[in-house]
């Protein structure tokens, strides 16, 4: 496990399914993530044995240390070890709060930005992220100064009418020397 103070990253296991399916299920939640289907335990055990079985995927759900309460999930996936790149992926689940008030949030996030950087010696971290996601795009580029690298135009159908992404990213650079 990575521990910080509050919160601890620990690999994803079979009984940590139910919770991740709801939560992604959330409309409010999958409306945000590019898959918008939703997800059934089938689903679930699929992408459990592929992202275990890629040297690619590092996915992680995160604990309430308090208690080993699961409240949340994130990881680096998609890792292109010629480049060093990672694509982030990101949310709380308990509550329904996907980016919470009471620090769980950011403390994950910086526990996986370090474990990128210093453990897999990755040198970008990158997120693709809907311009209607406010909260995540406030939350990255405020508090952990990623950059907008570019935006993909009409990349996104939500609500009947097409939406731009917006791709964010934070070098190894950016982050130990700003």
């Amino acid at each position: 496990m990575i521990s910080g103070k509050k919160v601890g990253l620990r690999a994803v296991e079979y009984k940590d399914l139910d919770s991740l399916k709801k939560w992604r299920n959330i409309p409010a939640f999958r409306k945000n993530f590019r898959e918008v289907r939703e997800l059934n335990s089938s689903n679930q055990d699929l992408w459990l044995n592929k992202t275990n079985s890629s040297p690619n995927d590092f996915m992680f759900v995160f604990e309430d240390l308090k208690n080993n309460e699961i409240i949340g999930a994130g990881g680096l996936l998609y890792i292109n070890w010629i480049i060093r790149s990672a694509d982030f992926s990101f949310y709380i689940g308990r509550n329904e709060e996907y980016i919470d008030n009471d620090g769980f949030a950011e403390e994950a996030t910086e526990l996986l930005i370090n474990y990128g950087f210093k453990n897999l010696n990755l040198n970008k971290i990158w997120m693709e992220l809907y311009e209607f996601d406010k909260m995540k795009l406030d939350f990255f580029i405020n508090f952990f100064r990623f950059k907008i690298d570019g935006t993909l135009r009409d990349n996104c159908f939500e609500d009947g009418k097409f939406w731009n992404s917006k791709i964010i990213s934070l070098t190894k650079n950016d982050y130990f020397n700003d």
